[in-house]
Order: structure tokens, then C-alpha cells, then sequence
């Protein structure tokens, strides 16, 4: 019977997008793990820490060297039946960190339908058959772009910002901004039915324009953040101040040049999250990260559909096609994660203020606890899952226990916890105000506790 504490070794990729050196994240937390040939190079960008059985970067057992996927197709009971039953003998999560310098790619994650399609039809750039919605939760200051913003806002900006109405054509920036006026606070199905379609014809506009056009147009958006600061965009009427707005411009141009991404942005919600917030984005909804290191949790899933900001392969129609174009302000975009209630803290723990809190989106296939645990001798005990988790330490030092079994847990380290195993976690900080703070990410199809499923 194989113990159910595992140890992973965990690869990281090296993108354009990552953060350079031992300023990611991602590769401090591999090289916290020996692994043959890689030591960290501070000049080579880190973009990504995967976690779990995807092929595409599949964790190790530090132990063996054999595959998680190995692993769990030859003992089903590390995932529980309930889970094997229903997404086979695999993590039906991928697990990742995300250290972020330069901007990723305007981009959406299709539906399982969809999905399906474009991996029949196009397997190299879609390589998985399965649907990928994610959740993101902050480990340092981030800031990204998600989701569409209300209406209203990017009918400001069509009249407000003559870059953006040039490239997306006066007749249909007239169009939506009359659909706007007409339906204002009118929330019946009818208004929000039409709203959406306007947004589709307007945003579907903007990205069918000639590479020329906006080539053009960027010079003029850029010249204009340039130049009015803090007015820009008439700043201050959106959600998103003027000097934000134009100092994204300047980023963003500076990254890229001239990209269909700078338009984008007046479209999508700008948000900054601290340490711990967290968003949930489902299958089809628009996004791009901007800056920052998170965790991030999604669907066993590598298929994403691209149309800006990216050198890579874009798919401009499926993106504009693949789209809910639901819009809604940036605080609904924000989870809002509640207590964990399934653990045990010591008196220590209790009294030094640590927390444990669920992250728990509307979909199946995951869940995450983040536990800080403040001083030395705070301990979280935590009730066993039907159903397996990976922990990873992203601060402080500590021990793992699992049964009979403890290991030494500290930043970097990367843990597999089979099902139905009790986990302790034990910090072992030097003064009152050290926090070892984990992440578990889990997957429980059945709530034995309850009999929920």
C-alpha cells in the first residue's frame, strides 16, 4: 500500500511573460526541490510551477522519480473511487504557480463542447479535449484584466478615447452607445439580451480590424496617454482612473508595441488583488494577468484560445465567437472565500489569530484551502477527504503529518496527500509574527462527512 504522503518534484516553464530569476516565484519554489539540471539562471524568466498529472509537465515522486500519474493509475485508493469513477485515474486539477512580469495573452478557456472540437479539428493548439474555468489567489500584489466591464463604462470610453473609436469604426461605437442609452437600468431579459449583442457586434469590430488600422490607432492612443495623464480617457468617470488607464497604455505598449490588446483593456475590468483575494473565471470568460504571483487552480486542461498581447498562436474569430459577453462590475468578478470548516486549530493557533479559509468555485473538479498559521506551535488538523489534494508551502517552515508519517515542510515544497488520510500541519516559526502559510488544492466528489455529494 503506498503511503499517502508524497513529496513531488515539480517542473517550471520558462516563458517570455515570467518573472526573471529568484524575483519568480515559481523558481524558487522548484529549486526548493532537487532536481537534475535545473538551478536558477537570473537572467532566464520563470513563468510557471506545475502541479499534478498533466503530461504536458507531470510531477515526479521525489522518492522514486516515478510520475504522479504513475502513481495514482496503479493505486486508484490515493484518489478515491468517487473520483476515479467520474474523471478516471488522473487529478481531474492542475495545480499551479503563476510569477507574472510582463502581461500574458488576451485570452478565454473554452467550454467542454468546444474544447472537444478544437482538439479534434486542431490538436497541436488545443491539446486537451477537456474544459478549463480556474481560480486565481494571490500571493503577492497582482493585477490583471477580467472579465467585460458594465456597459456603461465602455460606452464612456467609446466617446471619451478617439484611438478606440477610430479602430472600432464610428458607425458601430454610435451603435452601442445608443443601445446603452435605450436600455439604460433596464434589466430585463430583453435589454441585457440586447446589451450583450451590442457588445459582441462592437468587440467583434475591434478585432477584426486591419493589423494597419490599429497599428495607426496605437500610435494615437499612446501619444494621447502620454500626454493627458491623469485626464486621460476622461479620467475618473470609469471604475478605472485616467492615470491608471494611461500608465497601462504605456506598460503594455512597451511590452508589445502596438497590439490589439491596448484597446482591449477599456473593454475588460481592470482589478488588483493583495495577498489571499482570489478570482473565479468559468470556461468562455475573457482575461488577461498583468503583473504579480498567484496560485492558480483549473480544470486538468492546457487549451487556451488567444487574440492579443502574445506572440503566440492567436484564434481572434473562436475567441470572438467562444464568448459569453457577460459583463458585470469588477467586485463580482472577486470571490469572497469563507472559513474552512473542516479542520481542528490548537489553543496555540486560536490565540495567535491563524486562519484557514475555503476558496470554493461553483464548479466540481477543485477546491483550495490557504491555512497561515502565526508563531511556533500553531497546528491545523485537518479531517480526511474522499478525494486527493496536493499542499504546497509558499512561506515559513513547518511539519507535515500524515498518520505515523511527518515530514519537514517549508517555502517551495510541494506535497500529494491521498484520499481519506487525516493531514496535520504543524508551523515551527521563530518569533510570534512568522507566518507558514499553505496552500491545498482537492478534489472530493463525495462529502463523506455529510453524505453530500
Amino acid at each position: 500500500m503506498q503511503v499517502p504522503l508524497i513529496r513531488l518534484q515539480c517542473g517550471a516553464n520558462s516563458y517570455d511573460w515570467g518573472k526573471k530569476g529568484n524575483a519568480s516565484a515559481a523558481a524558487r519554489f522548484a529549486a526548493a526541490t532537487p532536481s537534475e539540471g535545473f538551478t536558477v539562471q537570473d537572467d532566464r524568466p520563470y513563468a510557471e510551477l506545475w502541479m499534478g498529472t498533466h503530461p504536458s509537465n507531470p510531477s515526479k515522486d521525489l522518492t522514486t522519480g516515478r510520475t504522479l500519474l504513475d502513481l495514482v493509475q496503479d493505486n486508484r485508493a490515493l484518489l478515491a473511487p468517487s473520483v476515479a469513477a467520474r474523471y478516471g485515474n488522473k487529478l481531474p486539477f492542475l495545480f499551479k504557480v503563476l510569477s507574472i512580469d510582463k502581461a500574458l495573452s488576451i485570452q478565454a478557456h473554452p467550454n467542454k463542447k468546444l474544447a472537444e472540437q478544437l482538439h479534434a479539428k486542431d490538436p497541436k493548439n488545443y491539446p486537451d479535449d477537456n474544459h478549463k474555468p480556474e481560480m486565481t489567489i494571490a500571493i503577492t500584489p497582482f493585477e490583471g484584466l477580467c472579465g467585460f466591464r458594465p456597459p456603461e463604462e465602455i460606452g464612456h470610453f467609446l466617446q471619451s478615447v478617439p484611438a478606440l473609436r477610430q479602430l472600432v469604426g464610428e458607425d458601430k461605437a454610435q451603435e452601442f452607445v445608443s443601445v446603452i442609452e435605450s436600455t439604460k437600468d433596464d434589466q430585463s431579459e430583453d435589454a441585457v439580451g440586447r446589451k450583450k449583442k451590442a457588445l459582441k457586434d462592437v468587440f467583434g469590430s475591434l478585432m477584426s480590424s486591419s493589423a494597419e488600422d490599429m497599428a495607426a490607432a496605437s500610435k494615437v492612443l499612446v501619444e494621447s496617454a502620454a500626454s493627458e495623464g491623469a485626464s486621460f480617457a476622461a479620467g475618473g468617470v470609469s471604475s478605472t482612473p485616467g492615470s491608471v488607464l494611461a500608465e497601462l497604455v504605456t506598460r503594455l505598449h512597451g511590452q508589445f508595441g502596438p497590439d490589439y490588446g491596448l484597446f482591449v483593456l477599456f473593454f475588460l475590468n481592470y482589478v488588483t488583488l493583495q495577498p489571499g483575494e482570489a478570482l473565479f473565471l468559468r470556461a468562455d470568460d475573457i482575461h488577461a494577468y498583468v503583473s504579480g504571483d498567484v496560485v492558480e487552480c483549473m480544470a486538468s486542461s492546457d487549451n487556451v484560445v488567444r487574440a492579443g498581447l502574445t506572440q503566440k498562436f492567436k484564434d481572434v474569430d473562436t475567441l470572438v465567437s467562444m464568448l459569453t459577453y457577460d459583463y458585470a462590475p469588477i467586485d463580482e468578478q472577486k470571490m469572497h472565500p469563507t472559513e474552512y470548516p473542516y479542520v481542528v486549530l490548537n489553543r496555540i493557533a486560536y490565540s495567535s489569530g491563524s486562519t484557514v479559509t475555503l476558496y470554493d468555485p461553483p464548479i466540481d473538479e477543485f477546491s483550495v484551502v490557504r491555512t497561515t498559521l502565526k508563531g511556533s506551535g500553531s497546528k491545523a488538523t485537518f479531517d480526511p477527504l474522499e478525494g486527493p489534494s496536493i499542499i504546497l508551502c509558499t512561506a515559513g517552515k513547518g511539519k507535515i503529518s500524515v498518520g505515523p508519517t511527518s515530514q519537514e515542510i517549508k517555502e517551495g515544497y510541494v506535497f500529494f496527500v491521498g484520499a481519506t488520510a487525516e493531514c496535520v500541519l504543524e508551523s515551527e516559526g521563530a518569533n510570534d509574527d512568522d507566518e507558514f502559510i499553505t496552500f491545498k488544492a482537492f478534489c472530493e466528489v463525495e462529502d463523506h462527512r455529510n453524505g453530500a455529494s
